[in-house]
């Protein structure tokens, strides 16, 4: 993993070496920018994982450094160093994506705590990469033929256990004698959209009919889908359908009359 020190600062910039070990956090190259300029032409070169960009800097501020460095490769993880009478400018940082800062005079245990974090976080996101690209060649691998050899099945057991609040997809994979994993890949390959997506549709579609063609009340009604509790469930209506229960209700019955 690679650092960029950007401070104007000789002083800042070899401290935070000599302060932080390093190599046993993972950095195995570091880069010293002393200006803004500079240290967006060594970004650009070596495109380090992790910077540390001085706020106050000559010829580019590090606020502008920060701007130019996120729209080029967002997933870079930034923190700004600065002083006091700039904490405004670091607040500014953080609302554009930058990670955190760091107030000067730099101490050991802050700078050391930032690094880490930086590079936790940057591995963090890799793991998340690489899982999504497993994920989708999962998704690839899946057959064609078993989509419609499980298409029929998973619409049976959909419409036997949507009511149970209780239902998940592990207990649809048991009963499709299914791996989790496989299963979750497959709905959605057949489906289009993930089980719980799948399972919140089917909820709300049956509640909209027995809302409809029912005097059944609104917990009535969340029992019979699903819904254990009757406030999450108008909560769930209303982000579906964007109106309460009873505002559709009354809407349709309008619409009916007209």
């Amino acid at each position: 993993m690679r650092l960029l020190i950007a401070d104007d600062e000789p002083l800042i910039r070899r401290g935070i070496q000599k302060l932080v070990n390093l190599s046993e956090i993972g950095i195995e190259e570091v880069y010293e920018a002393e200006n803004g300029e500079e240290a967006f032409r060594l970004f650009e070169e070596y495109r380090p994982e992790i910077v540390l960009l001085d706020i106050n800097m000559a010829r580019l501020d590090g606020l502008s450094v920060a701007k130019k460095i996120k729209s080029l490769v967002p997933e870079t993880k930034i923190a700004m160093i600065t002083g006091y009478n700039y904490f405004d400018y670091a607040q500014k940082a953080i609302r554009i994506g930058v990670e955190d800062y760091i107030l000067k005079p730099v101490s050991k245990k802050e700078i050391s705590e930032i690094i880490i974090k930086l590079v936790h976080s940057h591995q963090e996101k890799r793991r998340e990469k690489i899982l999504q690209q497993v994920f989708q060649k999962k998704t690839e691998s899946v057959p064609d033929n078993s989509k419609g050899n499980y298409y029929s099945s998973i619409q049976k057991y959909m419409e036997e256990c949507y009511m149970d609040s209780q239902f998940t997809l592990g207990m649809l994979a048991e009963k499709l004698k299914l791996s989790s994993g496989y299963l979750s890949v497959l709905f959605k390959k057949t489906f289009g959209i993930p089980f719980q997506d799948y399972l919140l549709q089917l909820r709300m579609e049956r509640a909209k009919l027995l809302l409809l063609t029912t005097h059944l009340k609104n917990y009535e009604i969340a029992e019979q889908i699903g819904f254990e509790d009757v406030n999450y469930f108008s909560l769930k209506f209303k982000k579906y359908f964007h109106l309460s229960p009873k505002q559709y209700k009354e809407m349709v019955l309008k619409n009916e009359n007209e």
